[in-house]
């Protein structure tokens, strides 16, 4: 491997002054050459890599601080996704001086044809810490004060006639990676010598929304399918368009995983998709089933109902979506105190019909954060 020792400056990144080795290396299924960017005496670390690209925490020297550094292949479709990304990064920024709902943007730089992005360096995502923390779901108060968050920051994001369209525990960032130990009640009965009878919780519950890469202007054409599948809202799989309401059923999605710890609908199917709400929140209005474009109607039999069980591919989505329970019942499962509201709150989120759903300000408006709850402090 080769490695070409070389000074960074360019136009864009011209308050930048990083010396960088260039690795080009084979990476990726498709064999496709793709150039790491290692900044010399300033990488601390690789945070992280996806389809796009990868995430490295290096040091500014001229800022004096840690940075996360996103380098995004040298592809068409994620160059046009970043400096998407970019754009809206700029225009978060300029509305939002505190700088408190959505991570900031530091600066950029186009080299070789790879679009850099330098970000405030934060904590790990919300998925992370419950992956580390061995899917053990947080208390209620903690999700409470985490959905006003994220509500807050989306209320943000559609004030400004932008949709987010890929909101999910992966893309809210804590802002610290500072954490405490307390009992998990749950496990303190049994025998254990990994300590499992105690849990992580963040020690600060101030998070940022990340990832604005698929994000849509309310004007734009609209792409045919958006959303990670976990949090895809009816409306995009029946083909009926979408808007701000899709963030919405995303929100409801990421409670109940926040307070469960397992993601409310564990598929890859289109039609499993569907049978899984079905199951959990009842079933789909028959006026969203009639409108359904001609690739949604294989999921569905006479016109209106669901084919299911007779479509399910195996045995094992049979069980998949038998085992899911009632929202209602999923949640007292799980949740202590305040479970009435948080049901309520969620079956708005979860409203099927889009024009039904709540809207950001008035779930923010819901008792579930407004009422006078007893609750343990978490500092932001």
């Amino acid at each position: 491997m080769n490695y070409l020792g070389m000074k960074l400056y360019n136009q864009q990144a011209k308050h930048l002054d990083y010396y960088c080795i260039i690795s080009s290396c084979m990476s990726y299924s498709n064999s496709l050459n793709f150039f790491f960017f290692l900044f010399a005496d300033k990488i601390l670390n690789k945070m992280g890599e996806g389809t796009f690209g990868q995430v490295l925490e290096c040091f500014d020297n001229e800022r004096q601080e840690v940075v996360a550094i996103k380098i995004v292949r040298s592809i068409h479709k994620y160059r046009e996704a970043a400096m998407i990304e970019i754009d809206v990064l700029q225009r978060l920024a300029r509305h939002d001086m505190s700088g408190a709902r959505c991570v900031q943007i530091r600066n950029w730089f186009d080299y070789r044809n790879h679009i850099c992005i330098v970000f405030e360096r934060l904590g790990p995502s919300l998925y992370d810490f419950l992956r580390k923390n061995s899917y053990r779901s947080f208390p209620i108060d903690l999700v409470r004060e985490l959905g006003r968050q994220i509500l807050e920051s989306v209320a943000f994001m559609h004030d400004l006639r932008l949709i987010h369209t890929d909101l999910k525990p992966e893309n809210i960032l804590l802002v610290s990676s500072e954490y405490i130990q307390v009992p998990d009640y749950k496990f303190l009965s049994r025998s254990t010598k990994d300590g499992s009878y105690f849990k992580n919780l963040p020690k600060s519950s101030a998070i940022k929304l990340i990832d604005f890469g698929s994000t849509t202007f309310e004007h734009q054409d609209h792409s045919y399918v958006v959303s990670t599948r976990h949090y895809r809202a009816p409306e995009v799989i029946l083909g009926l368009g979408w808007n701000y309401p899709c963030d919405l059923w995303s929100v409801g999605c990421i409670l109940v995983e926040l307070c469960s710890g397992e993601a409310l609908f564990q598929t890859h199917e289109n039609l499993e998709h569907l049978a899984m709400m079905e199951r959990v929140l009842g079933p789909l209005p028959q006026h969203m089933v009639l409108r359904a474009d001609r690739r949604a109607e294989k999921y569905f039999r006479r016109g209106t109902r669901l084919d299911w069980p007779d479509g399910a591919t195996s045995r094992e989505s049979l069980k998949a979506v038998g085992k899911l329970p009632r929202l209602p019942n999923l949640i007292m499962q799980h949740v202590d105190h305040s479970a009435g509201d948080l049901i309520d709150l969620l079956q708005g989120l979860l409203q099927y019909d889009p024009v039904d759903r709540l809207k950001a300000r008035e779930a923010l408006r819901h008792p579930f954060f407004t009422r006078d709850h007893r609750r343990f402090s978490y500092p932001l």
